[in-house]
């Protein structure tokens, strides 16, 4: 099976019913994206599928074989962080940063589709990211701070 993560291709030997998240972190080395739940529930697993935000603990790596998928690892350019994740560190959104790989993978997928969400568009977006330390407010003000509206 062959999957392209970050605009690679890597032949991947594990079988095509293992979960993306373990084939990304285990079989291609890349731990940006966090187990929490392993119930696609809390998503600090998410990564980009077609550009939509995905729980990778409960997508198989079968389902995304052909598609684009990007990590936290692939939403930056080279050296220089996504406006997302600056505005995350500008605003100092997280105290413990377990839930950061997830909630800026959920903001860049929203901004894809939606470059100006109204506030409750964004917090319907970011609805199933759990931030254990309560940083919803500046997460969304975060997200605010990047959107064109």
């Amino acid at each position: 099976m062959e999957l392209t993560v970050n605009g690679i291709k890597h032949q991947i030997k594990s079988d095509s019913k293992t979960s993306l998240l373990n084939v990304i972190r285990e079989e291609l080395n890349m731990t940006g994206s966090k187990y929490g739940c392993g119930e696609g529930v809390c998503g600090s697993c998410t990564v980009l599928l077609d550009g939509n935000a995905v729980r990778s603990c409960i997508v198989e790596a079968g389902e995304a074989s052909g598609k684009q998928i990007t990590t936290i690892e692939g939403v930056s350019e080279s050296e220089k962080l996504h406006p997302v994740q600056q505005s995350f560190l500008k605003e100092d959104v997280f105290q413990c940063g377990y839930c950061a790989p997830g909630m800026v993978m959920s903001a860049v997928g929203l901004l894809k589709k939606n470059a100006s969400p109204s506030e409750e568009e964004i917090i319907e977006a970011m609805n199933g990211n759990i931030c254990r330390c309560g940083e919803y407010p500046k997460i969304v003000k975060a997200i605010q701070q990047v959107s064109q509206g």
